[in-house]
């Protein structure tokens, strides 16, 4: 009873104070010595300790879920009643795993496609299921999964990852190289060059321009599921930044593990090594084997929790020359396209949130930052930060619902007093609410997405910074270092040269009619 009790003193449980109730030391009963009686012999704390063995054992293969809880109580009896207790070893493997990394990496465009990703917690939510619990995956599934099969599984991921990109940025530049698509996004570029001074525009690109876009792709045709180019072309984003996600997830997960396994070295500024150690001593071979063997592992293990391995960097630079490649100029035109884009996410994120209070929730969700994260990393392969940013976009959308928030209030104040019109501007006004406060969260976003990708330097400046850095080495050492740069094996491969790492694309397919 005194074990549940200290183990559960989180839970509103029945007044303990001891100046009440008073304290029992049962120590005392388990310090006595075994007693012979007749022809038994009565020893307390033996018979105690088997009890408590056969109770949490029989308790735990019921409900393996609690056996933390019973772990609890086992270390607490050791403590404080000095009893030693047998490890059960229950369970036999890990319940938080979830789905393991390689069944993810195997089938990673099912994936991307069915879990949304959350970019602040770092978890991925299902989208929808037959049984009542969506599945989840967070750090702590990654990293049970890294200990299960080892550290080499995160470069096979990034090389699966890597091929799901290529074909998905096939799809994009056929997208991006569609006639209409093209035009339409060099007339809205010229447009804004020619009148991003004038006084209506201030710089600012007009939101309604880009509604004027999203209706007319619109108008081009739907798909069997009620779709239209846009919301497939958004659902590609989407996909690529779940990738990214996943990648970021994968790093995450392996800092975890390593740091989990590093936390028994006492100093790693001052690793000791046991092949030096042992080298001291007459030990034989097959001692001084594993020694080596230790010290390798240890040293791999602090290698990579002190570096790790810039994963989206890699994916950066092995896309970017084809991004940039003046061949490629199609993909120049995607940071006009982000407007309408935007405008398209917004009002599927607001129908996603609002199916979660009703009765049928297919397509119900909460988040979806994968969108965010496309849009930042497609940025950086078309070192686009600084245009996208001279359009000053969700500055204008927050201008533009301010100005209809303020009409909306003068129209309130003139006709007080009608019932009807009083309903209609509060639900006008609560529809403005909600688009401004999804269109501020993916502003929120799309700026953290951009740190991971280093949206403070062009890529001018990035080739120059490398340069700096060897200056400066060069003056302070006389012989540079060289080595693996994260210490968990080799980085992706280099895309083929042949293709340039994104197949070309294909020849323009026919117009669509005209809207």
């Amino acid at each position: 009873e005194d074990l549940r009790l200290s183990t559960h003193l989180h839970l509103k449980l029945d007044d303990r104070n001891p100046f009440k109730i008073g304290i029992r030391d049962l120590k005392l009963f388990f310090m006595v010595k075994p007693v012979r009686f007749f022809d038994r012999t009565i020893d307390m704390k033996a018979y105690t300790t088997h009890y408590l063995d056969t109770t949490f054992y029989n308790l735990t293969t019921v409900a393996l879920h609690d056996w933390k809880t019973y772990g609890d109580m086992r270390n607490l009896a050791e403590q404080k009643y000095g009893l030693m207790m047998l490890e059960p070893h229950l369970p036999s493997a890990t319940l938080e795993q979830g789905l393991d990394v390689l069944e993810i990496m195997r089938n990673i465009n099912v994936f991307v496609g069915r879990f949304c990703y959350n970019l602040n917690n770092q978890i991925f939510v299902e989208r929808t299921s037959n049984n009542k619990h969506l599945n989840t995956i967070n750090i702590r599934h990654i990293a049970n999964s890294i200990r299960t099969h080892g550290t080499g599984i995160m470069n096979t991921t990034v090389n699966f990852t890597y091929q799901f990109l290529r074909k998905k940025f096939y799809i994009f530049s056929q997208f991006m190289y569609d006639e209409y698509i093209k035009a339409r996004l060099l007339k809205e570029i010229r447009f804004y060059r020619e009148h991003q001074f004038d006084p209506e525009v201030d710089q600012k690109y007009p939101f309604a321009r880009a509604e004027r876009f999203n209706r007319i792709i619109r108008k081009l045709g739907m798909n069997s599921e009620n779709m239209s180019y846009l919301d497939q072309f958004r659902i590609l984003i989407t996909q690529i930044g779940n990738a990214m996600g996943y990648i970021r997830m994968i790093r995450s997960g392996g800092l975890h593990c390593c740091s989990s396994a590093i936390k028994f070295v006492p100093d790693l500024e001052d690793i000791v090594s046991f092949e030096e150690l042992g080298g001291d001593t007459e030990l034989n071979d097959d001692t001084m084997t594993a020694a080596k063997i230790f010290d390798g592992v240890i040293g791999n293990l602090a290698k990579n929790f002190a570096e790790g391995t810039e994963y989206f960097k890699l994916l950066v630079d092995v896309f970017s020359l084809v991004f940039r490649n003046p061949k490629n100029r199609h993909l120049q035109n995607f940071y006009m396209i982000i407007p309408p884009l935007t405008l398209n996410y917004v009002e599927y994120i607001i129908n996603a949130k609002d199916k979660m209070n009703r009765k049928n929730t297919k397509g119900a969700a909460f988040t979806d930052d994968g969108f965010a994260m496309g849009v930042a990393y497609i940025l950086k392969l078309v070192d686009q930060y600084h245009a996208f940013d001279s359009l000053h976009w969700f500055e204008s959308v927050k201008l533009k619902y301010q100005m209809e928030m303020r009409s909306t209030n003068q129209s309130q104040v003139k006709g007080a007093g009608d019932e009807k019109l009083h309903q209609t501007i509060q639900l006008s006004l609560q529809r403005m609410h909600t688009y401004s406060r999804e269109f501020e969260l993916l502003d929120y976003s799309l700026r953290s997405a951009r740190i991971f990708f280093r949206a403070d330097l062009t890529a001018e400046e990035e080739q120059q910074e490398p340069k700096k850095d060897e200056s400066d080495s060069g003056k302070t050492e006389e012989q540079p270092q060289t080595g693996d740069e994260g210490g968990t094996g080799p980085p992706p491969p280099p895309p083929d040269t042949s293709s340039g790492g994104v197949p070309p694309p294909p020849p323009p397919p026919p117009p669509p009619p005209p809207p």
